[in-house]
């Protein structure tokens, strides 16, 4: 787990806020010869044959190296912020005896990725859409206005 095969290339769900954040800060960080990063969300994204389905990369976040090797979870998360240059700030990730805890706390993620729809997206517009919430859309709350 020590070397990152280049490029990596990293499925996001553009759609979530914060993984959106993330990717800002992978983008500024990555040039695309050592990360790609593929928005699942985009209209007109389609799965690879050989790879993970839709429903796969939705649920766990997925990088594939150059070599065509699939990684999940926090190992995507580790070899992603790698190729960026910011492996100083993930290398409690590689720690074996924590990683049972990563694993935990990325599946609370997981289980929490829909409810956090009402965080604003770093577009500054409201973009999850029902993938995002699980099959419902979201609609934000009705401004409230001092009086």
């Amino acid at each position: 787990m020590n070397s990152v095969e280049l490029p990596v290339t990293l499925f996001v769900d553009g759609s979530c806020p914060l993984c959106a954040r993330e990717v800002r800060l992978l983008k500024r960080h990555a040039p695309p010869e050592r990360l790609q990063l593929i928005d699942i969300s985009a209209a007109g994204f389609t799965p690879e044959q050989q790879g993970p389905d839709l429903y796969q990369l939705q649920n766990c976040l997925h990088a594939r190296t150059t070599s065509g090797e699939w990684h999940t979870g926090i190992d995507a998360t580790l070899y992603s912020w790698r190729a960026a240059g910011l492996g100083l700030w993930v290398a409690p990730l590689a720690i074996r005896p924590l990683r049972p805890l990563w694993r935990a706390l990325y599946s609370l993620f997981v289980w929490l990725k829909p409810h956090l729809a009402w965080l604003p997206h770093p577009e500054g517009k409201v973009r999850c859409s029902k993938q995002c919430m699980g099959g419902e859309e979201y609609s934000p709350p009705p401004a409230r206005h001092p009086r």
